[in-house]
């Protein structure tokens, strides 16, 4: 699904779009564009409010730090990762899976990286 022109989102910057009636954080670093769940698993702040830092974003809530590449959680008082999206950028537009990547990645036998993908359930309206 298209979310926003490569060309609104500066190297360092990020932006929430909604895809299919759920926030996702858009985040360019150096160029390259990672799409997470806009929501901390603490108290579900929205993690486009915090700093971003190179590849760490920063929840303004509690500090809690995530990798925006994997959503992998790197600090603060959750347990639970950030559920992250395919992205991919053709010409000047990025476009966002709707269906979230596997916090699972395998490696196949080719050495290729493998995500499972899996159907977000319907979220609830707040």
């Amino acid at each position: 699904m298209p979310v926003i022109k490569a060309t609104e989102l500066s190297p360092g910057e990020m932006k929430w779009v909604v895809v299919d009636r759920e926030r996702i954080l858009i985040a360019n670093v150096d160029d390259a564009f990672y799409a997470l769940q806009d929501a901390c698993g603490h108290r579900h702040a929205p993690l486009s409010k915090g700093t971003l830092e190179g590849y760490v974003i920063e929840c303004p809530l509690h500090f809690a730090t995530f990798d925006v590449r994997t959503g992998k959680l790197l600090s603060g008082p959750t347990a639970a990762d950030v559920p992250t999206y395919e992205v991919r950028v053709e010409k000047d537009t990025v476009y966002v899976s709707q269906a979230r990547v596997s916090s699972e990645t395998k490696i196949g036998q080719s050495g290729m990286t493998i995500r499972t993908t899996t159907k977000r359930p319907p979220i609830s309206p707040v």
